[in-house]
């Protein structure tokens, strides 16, 4: 959120911190963005927006604030845009680490690795919904573009 914050004060743009720790809380937090007349939102990678996240795209889509999300399943439940860590990848790799373990190799011996394999997903069926033009260069560089 810091590092977040740094690089919207250096645009000159205000990015108010919303949060949220249950489902009533979501509620009010869109309730709340609607009177700060956000232009967007970004959603945190908490693992409540992961599992409500069906409850968010329709706040979104009722309070008409275009979102990015970290994961593709964002996207895919009608999310306007996720970008994020491929989980695929990021389950094969612990899948990896899970067989050296038991395979004798001590855990503090293992590297700690960072993803490397990330998604950028568009939605435009959410975009027109919104009345947004996602612009050609967001397309080109897309993993996927939802139709």
């Amino acid at each position: 959120m810091a590092d977040l914050q740094l690089a919207a004060r250096a645009k000159g743009v205000e990015l108010p911190i919303l949060k949220a720790s249950n489902e009533s809380e979501i509620d009010a937090a869109f309730a709340a963005l609607a009177g700060l007349h956000a232009d967007a939102l970004i959603e945190g990678d908490a693992v409540l927006f992961m599992a409500r996240r069906e409850q968010l795209v329709a706040l979104e889509r009722a309070y008409r604030v275009p979102a990015i999300g970290r994961f593709r399943e964002f996207a895919d439940d009608g999310g306007l845009i996720s970008y994020g860590p491929d989980l695929t990848d990021m389950n094969r790799q612990l899948g990896v680490y899970a067989a050296r373990i038991l395979s004798g190799t001590r855990p503090a011996d293992l590297p700690v690795q960072q993803p490397t394999k990330f998604q950028l997903v568009v939605n435009l069926n959410t975009a027109n919904a919104l009345g947004l033009t996602v612009p050609p260069s967001i397309l080109a560089r897309a993993d996927e573009v939802i139709e």
